[in-house]
């Protein structure tokens, strides 16, 4: 196979590992053999590439969810004015369910960014990660 063949053959198997086909069903769409795909599987830097192209494939998923995200809020409150108590009811649980998770989210995510940021700072600064001690060595 010439470079540019395999370029393209690897493309798709990408493409088509990281949407979760089986590795038979790639390697048909690719037009290489099964064996191929398990050695290719085998190198660390194609694995790489087949997770890279997953965790880009559901960021944008997660994007689309998002953008439904402000229409179902934007509907909830509108169901806190309808007529049946029951209707509102439920929106009004579900808007505060939703408001207390993304505050604790949201708080957690801050503390997480704080703690990375310490994590970064020089250790010259005199401080332990807390797993070692701050003894002097001989």
């Amino acid at each position: 196979m010439s470079v540019n063949g395999r370029r393209t053959a690897d493309t798709v198997l990408i493409a088509q590992l990281a949407a979760g086909r089986t590795q038979d069903e790639a390697a048909r769409q690719a037009g290489v053999s099964p064996k191929t795909v398990e050695r290719r599987l085998r190198e660390p830097a194609f694995r790489a590439q087949v997770e890279a192209a997953r965790r880009e494939a559901v960021t944008r998923a997660v994007s689309v969810v998002a953008e439904g995200a402000t229409a179902a809020a934007a509907t909830l409150r509108l169901l806190l004015q309808a007529e049946a108590e029951s209707v509102r009811l439920g929106a009004a649980r579900s808007l505060m369910e939703y408001a207390i998770k993304g505050t604790e989210l949201t708080d957690v995510l801050a503390r997480l960014d704080a703690l990375e940021a310490r994590a970064r700072e020089p250790a010259a600064a005199g401080r332990t990660n807390g797993h070692e001690h701050a003894y002097p060595t001989r």
